[in-house]
């Protein structure tokens, strides 16, 4: 595993190292002593996975509240992704801030999200699946949103939406933070 950091503290970018021969390859998809060793590591409380059909779909901004919060790996199993994190903590010098990369059953690059931020993606292929780890349990009631279209982020998603689930068109906007002074 080739575990790099983003220009958001806490989210990585892991890059599966595989072995490969006539048949295929062999690669470690969670190797808790090279996570730890970062500071990744994490008890699996659920491993979750989802399937869009068409390209386009966008899933998230998604997060939940402590004492709830989590922390994900996120693999793409078939087809390719965009996939994001926002920091969602108002506390943070990078608060609203978002990295974005392309996660795909060949380029074998996973993402670590920690605690605090929000995450989504938009399919970049039709019948794309998706893998995720998760340290917590999911939690109705501390769950919240970000829309994935909201100025005061502004992703840049590569692709028109094509779909959305009414739960995530319906994230309120924040408000748009100062940005410096001039």
């Amino acid at each position: 595993m080739k575990i790099s950091s983003t220009p958001l503290p806490g989210v990585f970018v892991i890059d599966l190292e595989p072995i490969g021969d006539d048949r295929g390859y062999f690669a470690r998809f969670w190797c808790s002593r090279e996570l730890d060793e970062e500071g990744l590591a994490f008890p699996v409380a659920q491993i979750n996975t989802s399937y869009s059909a068409t390209a386009g779909t966008v899933r998230g901004l998604h997060y939940q509240h402590a004492p709830h919060e989590e922390r994900k790996i996120i693999a793409c199993t078939s087809g390719r992704v965009f996939d994001v994190a926002v920091d969602a903590r108002p506390d943070s010098p990078t608060y609203l801030q978002w990295f974005g990369t392309e996660l795909s059953a060949r380029n074998n690059r996973l993402l670590y999200v920690p605690e605090g931020f929000a995450h989504g993606y938009q399919t970049l292929e039709e019948d794309t699946r998706l893998l995720y780890l998760v340290s917590e349990f999911y939690a109705p009631d501390a769950e919240d949103g970000i829309r994935h279209d909201d100025p005061a982020i502004g992703i840049d998603w590569p692709h028109e939406v094509t779909a959305l689930s009414r739960k995530d068109q319906q994230w309120p906007l924040l408000a748009q933070p100062p940005r410096g002074t001039s």
